[in-house]
């Protein structure tokens, strides 16, 4: 009797565990799986189809195309999912496939960009961090550190959310800021900071907009012209590498916006919406949190798991 009422207990439990009905979300995003950034962000929508039981499908464009992710929003649009979830770096390019997806009834969440426009377009909510603010942040601390001569190293030009954390960064630096543009080769990036630093010696500050695509190649560019401990060096995103750098003084800080919350949450909260109608109220802020020496180590091995 008692292996009986186990054995019914435990059948009630994954009864609510798991959906009455199959729950299928369709994520789309910017940004390819390959890419270190992004495949934590995949990881996390992994974990929230483990955890919710739905089905979950994580697409991207190959590369940033604007044109090829309205595609594959539109053509997620006519599986009539029970949700779809998506980054939103272009609005302009983005926004009908959006409202398509809307207007037929589909629950839709925005995450890492595009929060000033999430709501517009018809989106439950945005999980993610403010750009501009966090860029704000960043420079302010950046003029603390006694900075005046600044590169934004703009892996993406076009993504909004990146041309808004340079943006914000000069606001709250003060002081003289240059984009540098790149593509999201890290050869490319370290070539491209290193002639810059080699034609200003008057810069003292590179702000990174990703950590491994730019951060940790913007440090090997420091030390290829030999300005450790006179440039200072900061960067979105974490990564393994950079955190190590942060904790052996070649670097200051890193901005985690936590985009494992980026993948899980949206997910989480469709699942919920699906089978029990269920959805907050507004906006997830999940982040910017500030890590710099003294927190570094306590999420490097997170990192390198692909969960930070």
């Amino acid at each position: 009797m008692r292996h009986l009422l186990k054995s019914t207990l435990a059948a009630a439990a994954l009864a609510v565990a798991t959906p009455a009905l199959a729950t299928d979300i369709i994520v789309v995003s910017h940004g390819q799986a390959s890419d270190p950034f992004w495949s934590v962000v995949k990881n996390g929508v992994e974990k929230a189809a483990e955890d919710t039981g739905a089905n979950v499908e994580y697409r991207a464009p190959e590369t940033f195309d604007m044109v090829a992710m309205s595609q594959l929003i539109d053509a997620a649009v006519n599986q009539e999912p029970d949700g779809i979830v998506v980054s939103i770096p272009d609005a302009d390019a983005l926004g009908p496939s959006i409202e398509k997806a809307v207007a037929a009834g589909i629950p839709v969440i925005s995450m890492n960009s595009g929060s000033d426009v999430s709501k517009g377009l018809g989106a439950l909510l945005h999980v993610g961090q403010e750009e501009f603010d966090a860029g704000k942040a960043a420079g302010e601390m950046m003029a603390q550190m006694g900075g005046t001569n600044a590169l934004c190293v703009n892996h993406e030009v076009g993504n909004v959310s990146l041309d808004d954390r340079c943006a914000g960064f000069a606001e709250g630096f003060g002081g003289e800021v240059t984009v540098l543009p790149t593509t999201n080769d890290p050869a490319e990036i370290e070539a491209k900071v290193k002639a810059s630093l080699d034609s200003n010696e008057e810069i003292d500050t590179v702000m990174a907009l990703g950590a491994s695509l730019a951060g940790e190649p913007a440090v090997a560019a420091v030390k290829a012209v030999g300005g450790e401990g006179s440039i200072n060096i900061g960067s979105f995103d974490l990564s393994a590498g950079f955190l190590e750098a942060i904790k052996a003084g070649d670097a200051a800080f890193a901005i985690d916006q936590q985009q494992y919350l980026q993948g899980y949450l949206p997910v989480a909260f469709l699942a919920l919406h699906a089978q029990y109608g269920l959805v907050p109220g507004g906006n997830v802020p999940s982040g910017p949190n500030l890590i710099t020496a003294d927190k570094a180590g306590q999420v490097v091995e997170l990192s390198a798991q692909g969960i930070r």
